[in-house]
């Protein structure tokens, strides 16, 4: 099978295609004939050698849709469609960059949909992100004001919907004035230009702080959004587009308002159910969610992927066809 095998930590050009075995399925574990995949940044972390414990060479993908090919507990029909999400994918073992991939059956969610499979390669990492942001972490609920710092990233725009049909007053971010359009139509009520500081602009809209922030940013903006939050405010770190994993001068009894809450969420499938997955699938299959995917790849174009995703060009989510 083709696969593409990240020979070593570095740039992309670690990325290399090559010809491997296909996976031969075990008890435990499905073999998926893997049809497309959504790139995720924390892939980029790993390809650069900062997720502890992987050792390369490695095929990378912490998520993938496809089809069952062999499941030897039988539970699971072979052409049954299928996502796999997390739990060591692409890290503890070959993940999705390939045409087959053998995965935990415990990661494993089916569903039913005649979506094409690069909407579908959108769907399941960034849902889940988006969900547990929201639910498990935030407990985001009706009535509430969230601040969606990163508003224009993939995970942003589809927090902004989910939180929007959730009935909450949403402020979303952008670097870009030229993208403000873009997120007023997504759903935002409030679109904030960010120059680094947001935090006097959400006080002229909501002087005792917002409820909720999720922050995508990272470590570059957290102390700024930290407070933008009112009394028991809670703030959730999900993302690192900011590309800094650490975080420099940090005083948790000056940077986080008294009474205020800060988390982070870096869900697995545990977070996910297969109702979960599939109503939402239903419900882009239906229009009530839009997905905004920006590019859709072929296998051998990864290293030019990674290079898009790495330098902030995508203006939706990327995916892979295999």
């Amino acid at each position: 099978m083709k696969a593409v095998v990240t020979t070593k930590a570095g740039d992309p050009s670690v990325l290399k295609l090559k010809e491997l075995e296909v996976p031969k399925a075990k008890k435990g574990w499905v073999l998926i004939k893997v049809r497309t995949f959504g790139l995720n940044r924390s892939e980029i972390f790993t390809r650069q050698g900062h997720s502890p414990n992987v050792v390369f060479p490695r095929v990378q993908g912490i998520e993938c849709v496809g089809e069952v090919e062999e499941d030897p507990s039988g539970v699971l029909a072979k052409g049954q469609k299928v996502a796999a999400i997390m739990g060591g994918m692409g890290r503890a073992f070959d993940g999705g960059y390939a045409a087959y991939c053998l995965v935990p059956q415990k990661i494993i969610f089916p569903f039913e949909s005649s979506l094409p499979w690069d909407v579908l390669g959108a769907i399941p990492e960034m849902f889940q992100t988006v969900s547990g942001s929201l639910n498990e972490a935030l407990e985001l609920k009706k009535g509430e004001s969230l601040l969606i710092r990163g508003g224009t990233s993939s995970i942003g725009m589809l927090a902004c919907q989910l939180a929007k049909s959730m009935g909450v007053v949403v402020l979303s971010t952008t670097r870009n004035p030229n993208k403000k359009e873009a997120l007023i139509q997504n759903g935002a009520d409030y679109v904030v230009l960010d120059g680094g500081l947001v935090g006097d602009q959400v006080r002229k809209i909501y002087p005792n702080g917002v409820h909720k922030v999720l922050e995508l940013i990272g470590t570059v903006t957290l102390k700024d959004s930290l407070q933008c939050i009112g009394k028991k405010g809670v703030v959730c770190m999900t993302g690192i587009l900011g590309n800094e994993w650490d975080m420099k001068n940090f005083t948790p009894m000056e940077d986080i308002p008294s009474l205020g809450r800060l988390t982070v969420y870096g869900g697995d499938a545990e977070n996910l159910t297969n109702a979960d997955l599939q109503n939402f699938i239903d419900l882009v299959e239906s229009g009530s969610i839009k997905l905004k995917i920006d590019t859709v790849f072929k296998l051998d174009q990864l290293p030019e992927a990674h290079r898009y995703m790495e330098n902030n060009r995508a203006k939706g989510k990327l995916v892979v066809a295999i």
